[in-house]
């Protein structure tokens, strides 16, 4: 790539990169007419951050693994205290592979975001126990672990006196994965520390943040948005923009429950595949977006029926999508667990039973203690 032409100090307050007027498929690209016109002493938006705000439309640029990697490398060399944003609907997809590698000694707070999301049903506790042995597991010993909703504004109080209380003067990173809600949580934060609304650009695509911004702190310390590290096995890489409502749900999930006999299977459009294997005849209850087409039919023909529907009834993926075929792992839990599908929701599965779970090459199917 040549040379950009970039303008010292003027950034995006959007995504925090740096603005420039030659490279219109670069980070921070604005029109040198535009830039012209613009009050320097304002708010300036690149081109695709105006796009997104204004219209819902999102551009690719260039970004490599290595620039997350230099940005990655840069937590462990700095004395702050490290905020990882990880989603409670999805947090296999949304788990930083190899985080406790980067943070060095630096303190951590895990916040699940979209707790929202989560059926009214469940024990907060004891999704909150869950989310420290995950991460525990991924070898990430958080200090702190919390629940929020940065859309309803749910915790952030106690969040906000967490990060107080941990920080001892030092810098705050907030890190996380693409399509997390970081950047709407890092708005919401702004909002009740300042008053002012949608300062950074937000949006249900991955990847929004592409350079660090930093807002400033009473003590002169930042807080400092990173951009969203691009974790390639989310289901939300494989399908269609359009279709993203359907594996990130916005309201509460609502169960479904199916009464199933061995050899039935159960399609979750077309993105996931749940087999009954062997058992007594039983009850699953499914967990996912509530407008996700559930699709019951018979194990014996499921192969040619998804090969039949796959883009039409089950849709999504869209007709003609380059879509993973779709790999088969089987279970048999001792003890009442989720089948959970990461990115896309989970079933409850019953201690006995022999299950199969189907997802895209690269995605998730695991089992973990039930949380209801």
């Amino acid at each position: 790539m040549t040379e950009l032409e970039t303008m010292n100090d003027l950034y995006c307050i959007g995504c925090g990169a740096k603005l420039q007027t030659t490279d219109p498929t670069h980070a921070g690209y604005l029109p040198a007419s535009t830039l012209a016109k613009a009050d320097p002493e304002g708010d300036l938006y690149c081109q695709r951050c105006f796009r997104l705000r204004h219209y819902n439309e999102v551009a690719d640029v260039e970004l490599t693994d290595d620039d997350f990697l230099r940005l990655l490398n840069a937590l462990g060399e700095s004395n702050a205290l490290i905020v990882n944003v990880v989603d409670v609907f999805d947090f296999n997809g949304s788990v930083i592979p190899g985080l406790h590698r980067f943070v060095g000694d630096n303190p951590v707070i895990l916040v699940g975001n979209k707790a929202d999301v989560l059926p009214k049903s469940i024990n907060r506790r004891r999704v909150t126990n869950w989310l420290t042995q995950a991460a525990h597991a991924q070898g990430l010993r958080p200090i702190k672990t919390i629940l929020t909703s940065a859309k309803k504004g749910q915790a952030v109080d106690e969040l906000l006196e967490a990060i107080e209380a941990e920080r001892d003067g030092r810098d705050v990173f907030v890190v996380g994965v693409t399509n997390t809600g970081k950047s709407t949580l890092i708005n919401r934060i702004i909002k009740q520390l300042t008053g002012v609304q949608d300062l950074i650009t937000t949006s249900r695509f991955p990847g929004t943040t592409l350079d660090r911004i930093q807002i400033p702190l009473d003590d002169g310390q930042n807080l400092i948005d990173t951009p969203g590290i691009i974790h390639r096995n989310q289901m939300a890489h494989y399908i269609d923009p359009k279709d993203l409502n359907l594996v990130a749900p916005t309201k509460p999930i609502r169960p479904t429950v199916f009464q199933l006999n061995p050899e039935q299977t159960v399609f979750l459009a077309g993105l996931a595949r749940f087999d009954f294997l062997r058992g007594k005849k039983t009850g699953f209850t499914f967990y996912c977006d509530n407008q996700l087409l559930l699709h019951r039919t018979k194990l014996a023909n499921a192969d040619e029926f998804y090969a039949k529907h796959k883009g039409g009834l089950l849709s999504p993926p869209r007709e003609g999508a380059d879509f993973p075929e779709l790999v088969r792992f089987e279970f048999t839990p001792k003890e009442k667990s989720d089948l959970v599908f990461a990115g896309l929701g989970w079933v409850v599965v019953p201690a006995g039973v022999t299950v199969a779970g189907w997802a895209p090459k690269g995605v998730d199917v695991l089992l973990r203690r039930a949380l209801i």
